[in-house]
């Protein structure tokens, strides 16, 4: 059995100690679980999810907290201290994690975030982070089909729009000209592949794209028109920052609901009645 440094590894109980529980590191040997991780009724034989990480003194250490990153992640981070080595990040665990001058592209300032990638220092066996993020980003060509939803961080900020960082793997660009919402670095959310370009750069869009889209916001439109007692104050021409700030949409997506809610009601006058209704001018 092997030990996967700063990601979680499932290890069995050896033996209870008075400051905690020893782990079964394989070929690492014993690791500690210090007592305030250790689950209530843990026995010696039992089995634990633990992340596994060095203490100050550089050995094999085991916790049951959840680490903001792990090792081959990406992730926003805030700076908790600085010294004449590097910057150190506050990433949920006991010990920091390590950002080096030389993989900084500005100097790190404390209280300030920044997105960062976690690694294995090749020397040293050490966690570190960079902020270098482009060079663990992969080359590869993705197999996303377009409509496909993912997972992004929001890397930085361009003339384009935004970068980010798709499923820990992948760069994409969201472009300002299709960003319906507030926007800032850092953010994690779900966004939807609009296509895959032939050199491999992937375009992104934050709604659904399609007439599923429409559909599913359709739906949602007509049980807030119902909760509002059968009308809106939204229309048509309503600004599209008032449309967004209350459905979460574009005014293209809303504009396209209500064309989606007429035609239903399309087929009896007193339909087409009870829609008018809905939408005061």
């Amino acid at each position: 059995m092997s030990i996967e440094l700063g990601k979680f590894n499932t290890l069995t109980v050896v033996k209870e100690v008075d400051f905690g529980m020893y782990l079964d590191g394989g070929e690492e040997g014993e690791i500690l679980l210090p007592s305030r991780y250790v689950p209530e009724d843990c026995q010696p034989g039992d089995e634990l999810n633990v992340f596994i990480y060095l203490d100050n003194e550089e050995r094999l250490v085991a916790t049951t907290l959840t680490p903001l990153v792990q090792v081959g992640e990406f992730a926003c981070l805030e700076v908790a201290w600085v010294n004449q080595y590097g910057a150190f990040l506050n990433w949920g665990l006991m010990k920091d994690l390590f950002v080096p001058f030389s993989e900084q592209k500005m100097k790190m300032q404390v209280g300030n975030k920044y997105v960062i990638h976690a690694h294995l220092d090749e020397e040293s066996y050490r966690i570190v982070a960079s902020a270098k993020v482009d060079r663990y980003l992969s080359k590869e060509q993705a197999s996303y089909e377009p409509g496909q939803e993912v997972d992004i961080l929001i890397w930085q900020k361009t003339d384009l729009g935004f970068k980010a960082i798709i499923e820990n793997k992948y760069s994409g660009l969201l472009y300002e000209s299709e960003i319906f919402q507030p926007l800032r670095t850092g953010m994690t959310l779900k966004a939807y592949v609009k296509q895959v370009r032939e050199d491999g750069k992937i375009d992104l869009i934050l709604q659904k794209p399609g007439q599923d889209k429409v559909l599913d916001f359709s739906e949602t439109l007509l049980e807030y028109i119902r909760q509002q007692g059968g009308r809106t104050a939204l229309n048509d021409k309503s600004p599209a920052e008032e449309i967004y700030d209350t459905f979460g949409v574009s005014k293209k997506t809303f504009k396209k609901a209500v064309g989606d809610l007429y035609k239903k009601t399309s087929d009896t006058t007193d339909g087409r009645r009870n829609c008018d209704k809905w939408l005061v001018e």
